[in-house]
This record gives C-alpha cells, structure tokens and sequence, in this order.
C-alpha cells in the first residue's frame, strides 16, 4: 500500500469547531454491544507497528551495516598492510549516505516491499551497485583512486552485498510473521452500509498488499434499511456503538462511505466519534464531484478526504516515549530525597500508608491506577474523589494541606511514568471517577469532555500552568481545563513538553485554588 500526504481539503480546525458547535450528541453511557461486535472484540490482536517507524528503523539498521561492513573490512585488510588512512572514513560515509539515498529512490522503503521476494532483492542490487560505480567514478576524477584499496573496495561491495540480502531476507521473514499476527494492519470500521459502502469495501479488497483489515461496518440505519451483513462484512451497529467498540478494541481507521452532499448527517456523527484516539477519513472514490489530486490523501490508490487524524503518531509516539523514560528517570532520581522527606512527615502527622492509590480515567477513556502521597486522614480516604477537597476541608491532614498546595502529592505519579507507563510527564490531567463541576459528572458538565483522552494524560500539563489547577467547584473551571487540554493535543512538540515543564515550578508557586 502507498501512502502519500497531500494538503487535505477541510482545515480540520474549523471541522473541529463544526463538530463541537452542533447541539446534543453528548457522550453516552456505556452500551451492550452486538454479539458480532463482542466476537471482534473478543478477537485475539496485538499491539500495533507503526509502518513509518518500521521504516525508519530498517534505514537506521542498513546504513548502520553498510558502514560497519566497511569499517570491519577496513580494520581487517587495509590496516594490516598499510596503516591507518583518513581517507576510508571518508569514502565509507560517502558510500553510506549514497547507499541510502539510493535505497530510497528504489523504494524499497515501503512495507510492501518488505513483503516482497525477488523483485525486493533485484532493487536493492541494483541500487547498491549503482551506489558503488557513482563511487569508483568520482574517485576517478577526484584523483582519489590510488588513496583506496581495490582489493578493499571490491570486497565490501561483495560483502556488502550479501550482509544487506541477508538482513533483507530476514526482515522478509519477521514483516510475514507480523502480518499474520495482525501487527501491521491498520484495524479499519467503515460507517455507512449502504451502496456506497459495499462499493468502498469491494475497492479495498481488490487492492494487492493493503494494510488495511476492515473488522465491521457501523450505520445509524435500522436493520430493516440496511443489511446486517455489507460485501461481506458484518454491521456491528450504530455509531453510538462504535464509540464504545472503539475503547474496548484496537480500531486505527474510520472511514465513512458516505456522500460529501450529506454534510450535516456526517457532522452529526462526527460529533460522536472525535474523542476517539483515531484517523478519521470521508471516502471520495465514489463521488461524482473531483477535486485535484493535490485535495487527496490516498489509501491504496483509494482517495479519501482527511477529516482527523490521530494525535501523535507514529515517529512522535517514540520520541515522547523515549522524552518521559529519559527525563522522567532523571526526576525521580534528583527528587528522591524530596520524596523521602515527605514520605517521613506524612508518617509522623498521621497513621496509615504514606501512598495512596486511585483510579482515574486515562488514555482512550481506559481505567488507570496512580500513585499520590496520602494528603487525608486514612478513615476519610475518598477511592473516587466524589466529593471536592474544598479549603480547611477536615478530611485532609496538616502535611496533606501543604503538599496539596504545592503539588508534592503529585510526585509518587514519576513511578506510573517511569515504570507502568499508563502516565506521561506533560499531558492532560487525569481525573478521578465521579469528580464533579456543579453537582454534575465532568463527561456532563463539558460536551465533548473525553477528546482530552486522545492521548496519554500526563503529570503536569497546558491547563495547569495557566492556572486551571485545584478545584474545579464550576463548569466554567472544568471548561477552561478542557479547552488547555483540546489546545495541546492538536499542537503537541517536544519543544512544548519542555516549555511546560519548565514553567510548572513557577506554576506551582501560586496555591490558588489548590487545597
């Protein structure tokens, strides 16, 4: 399968603003789901590999082989008879960056080349000789040729070559066992069961080497004007429905086959689905009105309109993995003896465990368990936070009022970061069960509350240094969180990790509404 990023057509900001301004479409309830969908639930999957990384990582281990298989030959041949030459490191860098670039205009950088057989190798041969003639004649006429051992240079293209078919045949090997544990398919729901969605699954399947794995069809049509079954594919049921298969089972695409005329019927639904943590796409194959090639994104060689798109992805998802491992790591350990200190002081104010454990909604609307230090006396310990910590509230204790104010509480959340992973260090904040705005559920008070759970929730976050901390007593508060939730999920970096977590301390210097 290709994919190719083009410029969507919907600014998905003002798609965003659509969706949230529709009236009602709040979240529902959890709903019983379908004996068919419970079976697609039920269904054995595993963790999903992201193509983009799988990629990248495959030209960081070939460039990593070329240049080793040069340098080992480098060490074993030419170093024996002539000594050490400055100029082989260079002409293994060269040889190195050109073996990429021509590996890539190959394009056999593509999961459906890792798939392949003969036409894979014939490639990649083709363009590491081609890597090794533009090497011999630039020696040529850079009059660098007497400089390098030929005797050298042909054994690391023969070598060179073998060890690069070898790694290829492996990765041939691992990519097929991958595909048959479902690892690289893209688990994709269709919405919409009638013409147009027979048409759209029939194209999906005619395609070679897709990724994409349709496990069900969602339409808001009853079962008298819409088949349960759709080219094949079983209706799971309504969109309502979907919301709630998503969270139970992996789904990473969403498409809709219906027809761009019927816009307020897709907001409508649009209005349901964006809180999930996925791709959402308006299927344009069967449309009669054609836009430029340019208004595309493709699936295949399907064209499809980019509705929303998954909040960090792919090469994103590692370095903010590897961002909270690293930093996090480094916090607990300069902040060990802060953490002892508070552990002693919470044991001598009041009986029982310096930690206190509660569940909390985290990423995709799972249920997580966090660390905190105790802050109130053990006999008023509330599991679900059903009722606010307002100020001089009895329950909490004398170090509780102080490591409440100043977030100490908080920092046992390093270990969920560090060692559990259910945690980010920057990311919304994760609220408890039955915490309440005004006598109202959070998921009540806020009309589309749980997009905030698109991502990993995190220690600290947007909402918290602009002073959306503490207590959330009016719907205004919990809004305003939401908003500085929504804000910095669609414009995550790194770079704004680290300004949040820079300006957390100085954040946390104010006490205001934090009891």
């Amino acid at each position: 399968m290709s994919s190719h990023q083009t410029t969507t057509l919907f600014d998905t900001t003002a798609v965003s603003a659509a969706v949230k301004a529709l009236p009602g479409a709040k979240p529902q309830a959890p709903r019983a789901l379908s004996q068919a969908a419970q079976d697609v639930v039920a269904e054995d999957f595993k963790q999903a590999y992201s193509p983009i990384v799988v990629a990248g990582a495959v030209r960081a281990i070939e460039a990593t082989l070329v240049a080793l298989t040069g340098f080992l030959l480098y060490l074993g041949y030419v170093v024996p008879w002539n000594g050490f030459n400055r100029y082989y490191f260079l002409g293994i860098g060269v040889i190195t960056l050109m073996s990429l670039l021509s590996f890539q205009a190959a394009d056999i950088y593509q999961i459906q080349a890792f798939r392949g057989h003969e036409k894979q190798y014939m490639r990649l041969a083709s363009a590491w000789s081609v890597v090794f003639l533009l090497a011999v004649t630039v020696s040529f006429f850079a009059r660098l040729g007497d400089q390098f051992s030929r005797v050298w240079l042909g054994s690391y293209y023969v070598v060179g070559l073998i060890v690069l078919l070898a790694f290829r045949r492996a990765l041939f090997v691992l990519v097929r066992r991958w595909t048959r544990q479902g690892r690289l398919d893209r688990r994709t729901v269709v919405v919409g069961a009638g013409g147009a969605g027979e048409a759209l699954i029939s194209a999906m399947a005619g395609q070679r080497d897709s990724d994409v794995r349709i496990i069900g069809v969602f339409d808001d049509r009853g079962d008298d004007r819409s088949s349960p079954v759709c080219e094949g594919v079983p209706k799971l049921g309504t969109v309502d429905d979907l919301v709630e298969f998503a969270r139970q089972t992996r789904v990473d695409l969403v498409i809709f086959s219906l027809p761009i005329a019927a816009e307020s019927r897709i907001l409508q639904m649009l209005k349901k689905l964006w809180v999930l943590p996925v791709d959402i796409r308006l299927s344009a194959h069967t449309n009669k009105l054609r836009f430029r090639p340019r208004s595309y994104s493709y699936i295949g060689n399907l064209p499809v309109l980019d509705i929303f798109d998954r909040p960090i992805a792919d090469w994103d998802v590692v370095m903010k993995w590897l961002f909270d491992k690293v930093v996090g790591t480094l916090a607990l350990i300069a902040l060990s003896p802060v953490m002892l200190a508070v552990a002693i002081a919470i044991k001598l104010d009041s009986r029982g465990p310096v930690l206190f454990k509660q569940r909390r909604y985290g990423f995709n609307n799972e249920l997580v368990e966090i660390y905190k230090f105790r802050s109130m006396y053990v006999e008023h310990a509330d599991q679900t936070a059903s009722k606010l910590v307002t100020k001089d509230d009895p329950r909490v204790t004398r170090v509780g009022r102080f490591i409440r104010r100043t977030s100490l509480d908080e920092l046992p959340q390093l270990f969920n970061v560090v060692f559990t992973g259910n945690l980010s260090l920057v990311g919304p904040r994760p609220h408890a069960l039955h915490a309440k705005a005004e006598d109202q559920v959070y998921d009540e008070a806020v009309d589309g509350y749980f997009a905030r759970h698109r991502v990993k929730p995190g220690i600290t976050g947007w909402a918290q240094i602009n002073g959306w901390r503490g207590e959330t007593d009016s719907k205004e508060k919990i809004q305003r969180r939401v908003e500085c939730d929504l804000y910095y999920i669609e414009n995550w970096s790194i770079l704004f990790d680290i300004y949040i977590l820079a300006r957390t301390p100085f954040a946390l210097l104010s006490s205001k509404g934090a009891y």
